[in-house]
């Protein structure tokens, strides 16, 4: 997909709150897959913090907070700003427990992007005095 192609950025947007399908989510060209701007083969990465997750917790329906941290290593494609924040705010009337979202997200990432590896973490408030901190890794599995 090249950024003439992407759905989201610099159009009107349409809020939906209950339905985190992954169909919103967008990707744009690694930078540092780009050969011809990276000759030397720099690595890099990418560290996203959304401060303003929220969804609702399957039995209680009480509200849930975190903040998501994505840390991954691109192959060719880099998720875009804008349509990762219409995903994310897909959960907040969504009933899921801490872990399944964290790996919801994950793995929605890693088909979107191929990468060579990603972490997600959701960073949930304490509930009953307990902070509940689920983590999902993603390593590109090695060719053999």
């Amino acid at each position: 997909m090249t950024t003439n192609e992407l759905k989201q950025l610099g159009k009107p947007t349409t809020y939906v709150y209950d339905d985190p399908s992954p169909s919103v989510l967008e990707h744009v060209p690694s930078p540092f897959a780009d050969r011809a701007n990276n000759p030397n083969s720099v690595v890099g990465s990418l560290h996203i913090e959304a401060p303003e997750f929220t969804c609702l917790c399957p039995i209680t329906g009480q509200p849930d907070f975190a903040t998501i941290v994505i840390d991954y290593v691109p192959n060719k494609l880099c998720v875009e700003s804008k349509s990762l924040k219409l995903y994310l705010g897909r959960f907040r009337q969504f009933r899921e427990f801490h872990e399944a979202c964290v790996n919801r997200i994950a793995n929605d990432l890693v088909n979107l992007l191929d990468p060579e590896s990603l972490t997600v973490e959701g960073r949930f408030t304490p509930r009953g005095g307990i902070p509940l901190w689920p983590k999902a890794d993603y390593r590109r599995p090695k060719k053999t």
